[in-house]
């Protein structure tokens, strides 16, 4: 495989390298199970022993969540909401908040990605409507509300702008730029935008430059945004990646099932993470 230019994004070996990436404690960005999730890091991570991770959900978190949430490696959660989607229940999330082992932090859609596009946009908050009158803002003091200098007696909420340590996602390719193509999954350059850091692994190392294919450009995230890329093929399984393969909706029920128990899920690590 033929080496990137210094100068942009760095190409390392594999998933492994990658995980050693994302520092303990780290604030770590990922995107839902339907966006290409970076799932054989996840299992990197916690082969690594990961710990004290801080989970956001852009916009939300499920199979890669409950992974390291069980595993150990997570301390707070922020998301809109986490579960395995037709699966059910995320289980181990789930058994986390019940036993109080996991602060979690809620969040909206909306909020999530105004907070993300704050960032990206270099202002220290964004207003935003349809949260007001929720019981969100009795737990969340960080989000302020304000009258409408524009319109008396309109009352608007303000979101702190977010910026994560680390951005992590999969994707079908990186080209020798250095560029990742994201396709239609436009969250993912606001998510690279505004996180310090952006760890990529991908399916095909791409020759030439993305950008200057008319059909493919719409779709490619700039190098400059992305700090290292590692090649994992079928990397994002059991989840999918669109054109290539789909969901593995038969693998994620059965995880939904293991999970259910402590020794379940230690069983589930023993055979598909550990192994």
């Amino acid at each position: 495989m033929r080496a990137l230019p210094s100068n942009v994004t760095r190409l390392l070996a594999d998933a492994e390298a990658l995980a050693r990436e994302i520092p303990d404690g780290a604030l770590l960005a990922m995107p839902p199970d339907y966006s290409p999730v970076a799932m054989e890091v996840v299992r990197a991570l916690i082969r690594r022993g990961a710990r004290d991770l801080r989970l956001l959900g852009v916009p939300v978190l499920g199979l890669c969540a409950d992974l390291l949430i069980g595993a150990g490696c997570v301390v707070e959660v922020e998301s809109s909401a986490v579960s395995l989607g037709e699966a059910g229940l995320a289980p181990r999330f789930t058994a986390a908040v019940e036993s109080g082992a996991l602060r979690v932090r809620d969040a909206t859609c909306p909020a999530v990605h105004t907070a993300l596009q704050a960032t990206e946009k270099g202002v220290p908050f964004i207003p935003l409507r349809g949260v007001l009158g929720s019981d969100l803002l009795k737990i969340r003091s960080d989000w302020k509300t304000m009258e409408n200098p524009f319109q008396p007696g309109d009352p608007i909420l303000l979101v702190p702008a977010l910026s994560p340590e680390v951005a992590l996602f999969h994707a079908r390719w990186v080209d020798e730029a250095g560029n990742v193509w994201i396709g239609r999954r436009k969250e993912l350059a606001t998510l690279a935008h505004a996180a310090q850091r952006t760890c990529v692994s991908f399916e095909e190392l791409r020759p030439g430059d993305m950008l200057e294919d008319e059909l493919l450009a719409p779709g490619v995230l700039t190098s400059v945004y992305v700090s290292a890329a590692a090649p994992a093929p079928r990397g994002a399984w059991p989840l999918g990646v669109g054109g290539l393969y789909p969901i593995d909706d038969a693998h994620l029920t059965r995880y939904a099932a293991a999970a259910r128990t402590p020794e379940g899920f230690a069983r589930y690590l023993d055979e598909f993470v550990r192994s």
